[in-house]
Parts: structure tokens; C-alpha cells; sequence
């Protein structure tokens, strides 16, 4: 399979490439991502062959059906990072919570959020190739809280590899700060950088774009990378557990293959959603892709109006921090998908230049043809993590209940839904504890207090945090990334 760009080709790079170029070079001509030029086919066969694999045997012929350019002993290598999950054998769990409402449970890797599902195994692949080639990576995260940990967990002491992680000072939690800054592998740097996400973010865009930082790098002999959900290498993880979740409904007597189900995905950088959209359009039969949001409701914006519009915008800090994005990166994949090429680079020019760009009617009735959208506030989250404590016995984080209120509102539909939930209750145990009127002073007494309460075990790897040694103290300003990175990668 190959792989072209969204917003055209410049005339320099190639017009196509295969899967590990685009994985290993994920900036494309005029800003642009790759995507696959076409999709497998995940219809009724493909489902009827898995009804019975386990995790891995479907993870391994979903990659085999993107013919993807690794060995089938690589991937094999990857996909063993699965076993090191809660449960080997169901690394991703979906839970029946009520009638009609499942949720896939994405956190029981080691940084107990969704991104292990595709970094832990994508990490495997990427440094192997590097390797290979004889070839020196920097890779390049921004983190709204859990791309950072889950990166910096997968690359830590490969050879080959430097990693360097951003994050916003002050925007994540306490958890989510301790797995960065606690990591002391030497080819790892963490930097905590004064702003939003979205500021983060488009300082690492900027990078990737940056021919005077490009520069120096060859001539430290050092190729760029990418981590986030811009690099594809992350998006084909996030294609799996769609099709897992749907016959994990059908072998639960919920459905019968072929029927239909709505799945509800937490959305910042919209990663995620994408997922379920590639698999959507590839065969699997979900009715539609509810998008959930939070404060930061540009998404519900753009699939209920068809406006994607910042001008009046300004990123608002909230109880699901992982979410508070306004430029969110994947929906420009749709956006190519939908109207090509060219109408796609004239759309990401318009919000890069004017801070917003307007669907016509024709183009809105298109996306809402795979999309519904809803946005979940402040209050509004507590509660469901407060009623679903109570009513269903079911723990969840502050992301995760954002996609309830579609459950709560839309309870008459017919079809089932599956909820995901992308991050364990431990890393956003004060907002749990909020939730319950109980006021505490941080992550660790939060903790505590909600595992005595419940009675629900704190894993190792989270307990452990707030004993290790903080080896990342710098904060800096936008401007400083650059000389930072460039002297750790002398040093």
C-alpha cells in the first residue's frame, strides 16, 4: 500500500511513499499528512474470520491488510508489547455497563491511558527501522498529558532514538507530570513549556517545518520524526480496537454481524475518532461516529455547523485536560478524504492564516453523514462520574464521561453504542474525588482516599511515581525550545 498527502504534492517530495517512509518522515509537502491511498476491506468476511481471534491474531491482519513494508517477524515484535497489558490475553477489555451501553476500557497498558494501545507497539517498529538502516531518530511529542508518557515509556534507552517530549507547564495533572519527569533514560528530554497545548503543539509543527532546524540536524546526522497522531504509525493502532469492540458486542449475543452500532470517542486531537472512521469507511458497520467534547467544543462546532472558527476562541482549562485542544490535527485526514486534495489545502490554509474556514451545505451534509457530535460541561462530568459510581458501580475518569451524556440523552436509540475510555480513574483521581464533594490537596491523597473508599487497587506503576527522583525540572518559553534541543543533542 502507499501512502499520498492531504493537501497535494510539492513537486519535491515523492508523490507517494510507503508505509515505513511515511512513518519515519511524517511531514508532508505544504504542512499536509499522509494517508492511505486506499482502505482494506473489513466487511462481513473479515469480521466472520475473527468472531474467535484473540487480540493480537487481529491486530496482525489488520496491519497485513494495509500490506503495510515490515516483516512479519517485526510486527510480531510489536505486537508482543500487548502481553506486557493488564491481561495478555484481553488487553482491551469491553465492559457491559448497562443494556445498551458498552465501553472498551483503552487504559490497561503501562501509562494507563489509550495512547500505549498504539505508541507501545509503533515504538517497536519505528526504532527497529531505524536501526535497520543505520539511521538516527529525534522524535518530536507534544503532549496534552498522554501521548508524552506512553512515548517516552515505548522509546526509552532504543538504540538509535532521542526522544524529546513537550508539555504544557501547569496543564497537566500530577500524574501525568510524574510519568514524564520521572523518566531518566539518557536519550530522553522533557520539556515543560509555558502556554496551552495548542501552543505546544504548533511549536512542534513549526519544527518539523523548520528548514533552518532541519538543518542542524544533518549535520549532527540526526533525521526527524514524529510521535503524535500526525505520524500514521499511530493511527493504524487506532484502527484494532473498532473492530475488536464490535465483535466483542457481537460474541456478548448483543448484535449479529452485520448489525449496526454507534461508537462514542472522547476527541482532542482526533486520533481516536479517526480510527473508527478509517474502519467505518473500510466496512465495519457503525451507523455513526459520535464525537464528544468537552468545553472546548470546536469539534461540536464544526460537525453541527460546519465552522471551524478560533477567532473568538481561547483554550479553557478543564476537568479533562487531555481534550483541551482547538486545533485538532486529524480532522484535516477527513477533510481529504471527503473533498481531496486541493479543497483540503485551501480549508487548513484559511485556519492557519485566518483562524477559521467555513464547510459549504453540501460539504457539512457529507461529514454529518458519518458524524453526530455533543459536548459535555464542567458540572456535567462530575455528575456522571458521581451517578455512575452510585447506580453501576463503574469507575470512570473525567474523559470517559464526557461520551455518558450521549448514552443519558439518546437512551431511546436503538442501536447499541460503545463508550471509550481513554484513561484510568489514577490519573485524575482529585477530579473522581471532586466529583464526591470531597476536596484534597493532590494526586497522591486523591488517590488514597478513592482507593480506601472504593476499594479499587492503585497500580504499581502509579503508586511508584511519587517516589522517583524528578530528573526534568526545566519550564521554558516557546522561543527557548530550539537551543534546548539542540544542545541535547551534543550533549
Amino acid at each position: 500500500m502507499k501512502f499520498i498527502e492531504t493537501r497535494g504534492n510539492d513537486g519535491i517530495k515523492p508523490k507517494e511513499v510507503t508505509f515505513s517512509e511515511a512513518i519515519l518522515n511524517p511531514a508532508a509537502s505544504f504542512g499536509g499528512l499522509y494517508v492511505p491511498k486506499s482502505l482494506p476491506n473489513f466487511g462481513e468476511d473479515f469480521l466472520k474470520k475473527h468472531i474467535d481471534s484473540s487480540y493480537k491474531e487481529l491486530a496482525k491482519d489488520v496491519l497485513n491488510s494495509f500490506e503495510i513494508d515490515i516483516s512479519d517477524e517485526l510486527i510480531d515484535e510489536a505486537l508482543n508489547r500487548y502481553d506486557e497489558f493488564d491481561d495478555a490475553n484481553n488487553p482491551v477489555p469491553v465492559i457491559k455497563v448497562d443494556d445498551n451501553l458498552y465501553i472498551t476500557e483503552l487504559y490497561h497498558g503501562p501509562t494507563r491511558a489509550f495512547k500505549d494501545m498504539a505508541l507501545q507497539p509503533f515504538g517497536v517498529i519505528l526504532s527497529r527501522l531505524a536501526q535497520q538502516r543505520g539511521e538516527k531518530y529525534l522524535i518530536l511529542a507534544a503532549t496534552s498529558g498522554d501521548t508524552g508518557p506512553a512515548t517516552l515509556e515505548t522509546f526509552k534507552n532504543r538504540d538509535n532514538i532521542k526522544v524529546v517530549c513537550l508539555y504544557p507547564a501547569g496543564g497537566t495533572s500530577d500524574v501525568q507530570r510524574l510519568q514524564m519527569v520521572t523518566e531518566d533514560a539518557k536519550n530522553l528530554l522533557v520539556l515543560g513549556i509555558k502556554g496551552n497545548f495548542d501552543d505546544t503543539q504548533n511549536a512542534l509543527k513549526e519544527m518539523l517545518n523548520s528548514k533552518e532546524f532541519k538543518k542542524t540536524l544533518e549535520e549532527n546526522s540526526i533525521k526527524l520524526s514524529a510521535a503524535n497522531s500526525v505520524n500514521f504509525g499511530r493511527i493504524i493502532f487506532q484502527t484494532i480496537y473498532h473492530i475488536y469492540s464490535y465483535l466483542a458486542l457481537v460474541r456478548d449475543g448483543k448484535i449479529e454481524i452485520g448489525n449496526k452500532i454507534k461508537v462514542i470517542v472522547p476527541s482532542g486531537n482526533f486520533g481516536n475518532a479517526l480510527g473508527a472512521y478509517y474502519v467505518k469507511k473500510a466496512g465495519v458497520p457503525i451507523e455513526k461516529i459520535v464525537i464528544a467534547s468537552n468545553d472546548n467544543n470546536i469539534l461540536t462546532e464544526l460537525i453541527n455547523e460546519g465552522k471551524y472558527d478560533l477567532r473568538d476562541k481561547k483554550l479553557i482549562k478543564t476537568n479533562s485536560p487531555a481534550m483541551d485542544i482547538l486545533k485538532s490535527s486529524n480532522v484535516e485526514r477527513v477533510l481529504f478524504d471527503k473533498f481531496g486534495s486541493q479543497r483540503t489545502k485551501v480549508l487548513m490554509d484559511s485556519l492557519n492564516r485566518d483562524n477559521h474556514y467555513e464547510l459549504t451545505k453540501d460539504e457539512l451534509n457529507e461529514l454529518q453523514e458519518d458524524f453526530e457530535a455533543i459536548y459535555t460541561k464542567e458540572d456535567e462530568v462530575l455528575k456522571i462520574i458521581k451517578d455512575f459510581l452510585n447506580s453501576k458501580n463503574y469507575l470512570m475518569d473525567p474523559h470517559t464521561a464526557t461520551t455518558i451524556k450521549y448514552f443519558l440523552q439518546k437512551n431511546d436509540n436503538l442501536l447499541p453504542l460503545v463508550a471509550y475510555s481513554t484513561a484510568e480513574w489514577t490519573k485524575f483521581s482529585p477530579t473522581i474525588a471532586k466529583s464526591m464533594g470531597i476536596k484534597v490537596e493532590n494526586d497522591k491523597e486523591a488517590l488514597n482516599l478513592i482507593s480506601r473508599k472504593f476499594n479499587v487497587k492503585i497500580p504499581a506503576n502509579i503508586s511508584n511515581l511519587f517516589k522517583k527522583e524528578i530528573v526534568h525540572l526545566k519550564k521554558i518559553e516557546k522561543s527557548d525550545i530550539i537551543s534546548n534541543i539542540i544542545g541535547f543533542l551534543k550533549s
